[in-house]
């Protein structure tokens, strides 16, 4: 018997919608198609157009269940997209869709859902352990921001824990991310630094902009630290590959200060069962995370260390990893109704035709 369901992948730049169909096989895609975000007053609308983008003589095919990955924090089923000025609600959405099995949660939240399910291309291994049956498990979310989330085990599976960590305090290691956390702290005229403005694909930026600021002499990206539109991270990174000393430094402070943020992750999280590190800077960083000065402070946690060396970490490298999980999770919300008779299945859902790859 086959499912469909529809899952999603929404944020402030981009958002991407797909139909996914569940056989005996396992998850097959059936249509995506990837909206520019700024474009659209509202997710609705979007939502509208792709439903509508059906090919020609198909016939309607029935939708079981629904998944909607937010980048940012969901509270009573309600994702306040603040960039966007969009609020997506989970009941509205599956009065529209005429569903039961729908949900809204978070993007970094979403992906404990399709940790059971990764194919080995998916994810690359950080360092060996010995993972505990049931265990825990836990994913750093490493973009523009910085994501937490836990995975519960339990009977029915994994259940996700949303978290807000990434805006705990950073806390300095060394007299350097000291200074560091001062002048930022000067810099961008705040009272608190959250771990974000560090750890995160913008916190490699501001980790050179304090490098250039205390730069003696001219540097080819002096110009760009005060640029608003340049982007800085991703320089910083190329100037490093062309062997920049000051990019180098840059890069391998943010991934101490990674390594500490994912030690205490594991910490709080007691993560026997695993560590994902996950996130568009990931796999453009992936050499860094690989590296001694990583792993150095990923164990650096004094007593637990022999705790910390025997947890497996994981890097989740596939681009649509949000979109897979949300199907994955869509999937898991729709089974409670697959028993169900056809009759009350018909009443409970709304058929969506035709799903075609040409999106």
């Amino acid at each position: 018997m086959t499912t469909t369901v529809l899952a999603a992948d929404v944020g402030g730049t981009k958002t991407i919608l797909g139909f996914y169909a569940f056989t005996e096989e396992g998850l097959c895609p059936q249509r995506q198609h990837r909206y520019a975000s700024r474009d659209w007053p509202c997710f609705d609308r979007m939502l509208t157009d792709f439903l509508q983008r059906e090919g020609p003589g198909r016939r309607p095919t029935q939708l079981a269940g629904a998944c909607f990955a937010v980048a940012g924090p969901v509270q009573h089923g309600q994702a306040h997209l603040t960039n966007l000025g969009w609020v997506m609600d989970q009941q509205q959405l599956a009065r529209s869709l005429g569903l039961s099995a729908v949900e809204v949660v978070n993007d970094i939240a979403v992906l404990v859902y399709g940790l059971p399910h990764l194919q080995p291309a998916m994810a690359v291994e950080l360092q060996p352990g010995e993972p505990q049956p049931g265990g825990t498990v836990a994913i750093l979310g490493l973009g523009t921001g910085v994501g937490m989330a836990m995975g519960i085990s339990t009977p029915a599976g994994l259940h996700s824990c949303p978290s807000e960590g990434g805006h705990q305090e950073f806390s300095p290691c060394n007299p350097r991310e000291w200074q560091l956390k001062q002048w930022l702290l000067a810099d961008l005229g705040l009272e608190r630094l959250s771990v974000e403005r560090v750890v995160s694909g913008t916190g490699l930026g501001h980790v050179g902009r304090w490098l250039l600021s205390t730069h003696p002499g001219p540097h080819p990206l002096q110009a760009q630290r005060t640029n608003p539109t340049a982007d800085l991270p991703a320089r910083v990174a190329a100037a490093a590959a062309q062997g920049d000393v000051l990019c180098q430094d840059a890069l391998a402070l943010w991934a101490e200060a990674c390594g500490t943020t994912a030690a205490n992750l594991l910490l709080t999280s007691l993560c026997t069962g695993g560590l994902w590190l996950a996130g568009g800077v990931v796999a453009k960083q992936l050499p860094q995370l690989r590296s001694p000065r990583f792993l150095r402070r990923l164990q650096r946690v004094g007593r637990l260390q022999p705790l910390a060396a025997k947890v497996p970490v994981h890097a989740l490298i596939a681009p649509e990893a949000s979109l897979f999980a949300a199907a994955q999770r869509a999937h898991q919300l729709a089974q409670p109704l697959a028993s169900a008779s056809s009759t009350s299945a018909q009443q409970r859902r709304r058929p969506w035709g035709n799903m075609d790859t040409r999106s």
